[in-house]
């Protein structure tokens, strides 16, 4: 059984050879992760919605520039979170990002009080650096390593720690402001 990433490298070389189901295939793999990534990174459906299709749109027109040797699935989450930084960037100069974002239906208390910090987080998110929200987004939320996230972000490893590291603190601090509690461990 091949690994995921020569099966990768298999289905951008039938691409690459006119077969369109090759990358309907990998649109299948990935498209549900780089959503979320999407999502997390911009804070607006819509908007995950868009820079996903415009990342897949991407790939596809340049994948005769994808470098086998490396994975398939790094190479498309960079154009992704490119595009989402571009996003991004764009609605900076034209909107501020809004701090109010939905926390769905009240429940059970339980229930509302998670969802009220899910909703703090989400915010907490927005308020941090692009690049900071990008590396926290890939770690904690996509589970990435810190190679594939150098891989993806165009930076050492070393980098991505010392980006986390900080990434954290902020957040942390942001969070903080915002209310949520952290039980000392």
């Amino acid at each position: 059984m091949k690994d995921a990433d020569s099966h990768d490298r298999e289905l951008v070389q039938r691409c690459m050879s006119g077969d369109t189901k090759a990358f309907d295939e990998l649109v299948g793999r990935y498209q549900k992760t780089m959503f979320n990534v999407a999502l997390r990174m911009t804070g607006d459906f819509d908007a995950a919605e868009e820079v996903t299709q415009e990342a897949f749109v991407k790939a596809y027109e340049r994948l005769p520039t994808f470098i086998p040797k490396y994975k398939f699935f790094s190479w498309v989450y960079r154009i992704l979170v490119n595009g989402a930084l571009d996003h991004l960037e764009h609605t900076r100069k034209h909107a501020r990002l809004s701090d109010q974002m939905a926390s769905g239906e009240p429940g059970p208390e339980e229930t509302e009080e998670r969802e009220d910090a899910e909703a703090i987080l989400r915010t907490g998110l927005l308020e941090l650096d692009v690049k900071q929200r990008a590396v926290l987004v890939l770690r904690h939320f996509e589970e990435l390593t810190y190679e594939e996230i150098g891989a993806i972000l165009g930076i050492s490893e070393k980098k991505v720690k010392s980006r986390l590291f900080s990434a954290r603190l902020q957040l942390r601090t942001v969070l903080v402001k915002k209310g949520l509690r952290f039980h000392e461990q």
